[in-house]
């Protein structure tokens, strides 16, 4: 399947599923290795240490502080990577209904960490840019 750039298209086919598990962020700093099991979602590097986005529940088993209580929203159109528009989209629709949105854009697709409190209601708000 051929990553879709055009936004009228993107936006049609968002189809935003919710992760039924809440995620975390949380900061090792340089030079701290993982802790042997944990699975991230996403790995940053910064120059303050490395971001890990991973289930709470497993940042709390490996015994690291998390930032928050997020949810996981994938969009499952396969955006391109050159797509303009969407992230933008994305936001300013969020942004209207007062929800805070970090976007991960990955090469299939892009997600949106949310407060888990609002996570239905973020859900929604997405789907209706379709």
């Amino acid at each position: 399947m051929a990553a879709e750039s055009d936004l009228a298209r993107l936006l049609a086919g968002l189809t935003p599923v919710l992760d039924i598990h809440p995620y975390g962020f949380a900061l090792l700093p340089h030079g701290q290795a993982l802790p042997a099991g944990l699975e991230p979602f996403g790995l940053l590097r910064e120059a303050e240490g490395l971001t890990v986005i991973a289930m709470l529940d497993d940042l709390a088993a490996a015994g690291i502080a998390a930032e928050g209580r997020w949810a996981r929203i994938t969009m499952m159109v396969h955006s391109a990577l050159e797509a303009v528009g969407m992230t933008a989209a994305m936001a300013t629709a969020l942004t209207q209904a007062g929800i805070s949105a970090n976007v991960v854009a990955a090469y299939h697709h892009d997600h949106v960490f949310v407060p888990w409190d609002r996570r239905d209601e973020a859900v929604a708000v997405l789907r209706a840019l379709g």
